[in-house]
């Protein structure tokens, strides 16, 4: 989910009736238990910590359009949502530049405990300048830097949730002990950018490690992914680069002496459904042409990833190689859709796209098919989010996927890694 606990729907079709609270949880837990309900691997929250001014110098175009803003902090969102459902995986967005560790290892630890092992951790590095100045920072800190603050980030989040034993806590009434002490014991760790000594001071959680996605386009972000996560999502808008991504991250986590198995792939995949093709398509092509008469949103949402004023630029003019210290990833993709800024935007894709067009039946079938040819373990869907959106994939495309064998019709375990792992 993007702009996760922000603006949704406020001025299209089906958004909602007028004086949607957006600060209110309704639509998230609404949203969770469709999900759920749809057998769904995981619910995971994009997060940002800024106010986008990229986009011709000022806040005006964001605020106006609520562009990634306003936003809430999604973190209280999972204890309401794992309070609605009994089994979805819940994610929330964690940044590695900016949360203290063990304040982010706390803080999962506890989420994981109260949901019975239903929580795992997005990991960002940040892109945004604005984001850094906001901690303090007079710019941000180089990209490939970043990526080797949250490599060794997670070593530290790692070893604090594995400094307590899984039988750490007796309960023995008859010798009056709580918690044996020989099984929780400090980490002291102390690394080029982080040291903590620990333990923590709450329990093990039920997964002992919660569920670790990233999400990053980058050699560095496969890199740390290679290293680290259990779940990678790639946005990729074509069979041929989800392939190239697919034996790239598993030639790296052969490298890093993984099991190439032990980390799910997920491709992002944006569908447009109608009742028959015919519809459908004609939706795609109201969305295309509204693409093609305001190039300048997508711009924005790019000058917001990239730190890049794309305002500044004669839209009709061949653009030159750009460089970022934002998502390097994003902006290499997004450059390749075109010679002119205005063809770039107007071709740009989150995800997987234009395929995905078509009734129930027949995007379930692209969808096989795509898997059948790329390899992976499923997709990841975005898209707008209302609460027509949400329905049309899990009360339509779900159980026609399901009817085919493609997913689950039940979930097998308590735990979020444990279902994660069993399909």
């Amino acid at each position: 989910m993007n702009n996760t606990y922000g603006v949704h729907g406020w001025n299209v079709p089906w958004g909602g009736p007028e004086g949607y609270d957006w600060t209110q949880p309704d639509l998230h837990i609404e949203m969770a238990k469709a999900l759920e309900r749809a057998c769904f691997d995981f619910f995971l929250m994009e997060d940002s910590l800024f106010v986008p001014d990229n986009y011709g110098g000022s806040r005006e175009f964001y605020l106006a359009r609520a562009l990634r803003s306003p936003k809430n902090d999604p973190v209280p969102l999972v204890p309401l949502i794992t309070q609605a459902t009994t089994h979805l995986g819940v994610v929330p967005t964690i940044s590695t530049s900016f949360y203290p560790p063990y304040l982010l290892a706390r803080l999962i630890a506890t989420l994981d405990l109260m949901s019975k092992g239903r929580v795992g951790c997005n990991f960002v590095t940040s892109t945004a300048e604005r984001a850094a100045q906001n901690f303090g920072l007079d710019t941000h800190i180089e990209h490939d830097l970043r990526y080797e603050m949250a490599t060794e980030f997670v070593d530290v989040v790692t070893q604090l949730w594995s400094s307590w034993d899984a039988d750490a806590i007796v309960q023995d009434r008859e010798t009056g002990v709580y918690v044996d002490h020989t099984k929780v014991r400090a980490i002291d760790y102390k690394g080029r950018f982080f040291s903590s000594r620990g333990p923590l001071n709450t329990a093990r959680s039920p997964q002992g490690r919660p569920v670790l996605i990233q999400a990053g386009g980058s050699p560095q972000g496969q890199q740390f992914a290679a290293k680290h996560m259990d779940a990678v999502l790639a946005a990729l808008g074509t069979v041929a680069e989800m392939k190239a991504f697919r034996t790239d991250l598993r030639q790296r986590l052969v490298a890093e002496g993984r099991d190439p198995n032990s980390c799910k792939l997920f491709f992002v995949i944006v569908p447009t459904l109608g009742e028959t093709n015919e519809e459908a398509q004609e939706k795609f092509r109201r969305r295309q042409k509204q693409r093609e008469a305001s190039p300048e949103v997508t711009l924005a949402q790019m000058a917001s990833l990239t730190d890049i004023d794309f305002a500044a630029f004669d839209l009709d003019a061949p653009i030159g190689e750009l460089s970022t210290n934002g998502q390097q990833g994003t902006l290499k993709r997004f450059m390749a859709q075109g010679r002119t800024l205005r063809e770039i935007a107007c071709n740009y894709r989150y995800g997987f796209e234009d395929l995905a067009v078509g009734s129930a039946d027949h995007v379930a079938g692209v969808m096989a098919e795509v898997m059948e040819e790329v390899g992976g373990d499923g997709f990841v869907f975005s898209g707008p989010v209302t609460r027509r959106h949400v329905a049309e994939i899990t009360d339509g495309l779900v159980p026609v996927l399901q009817r085919r064998g493609l997913v689950r019709t039940a979930y097998e375990h308590k735990h979020f890694r444990d279902n994660l792992m069993a399909f």
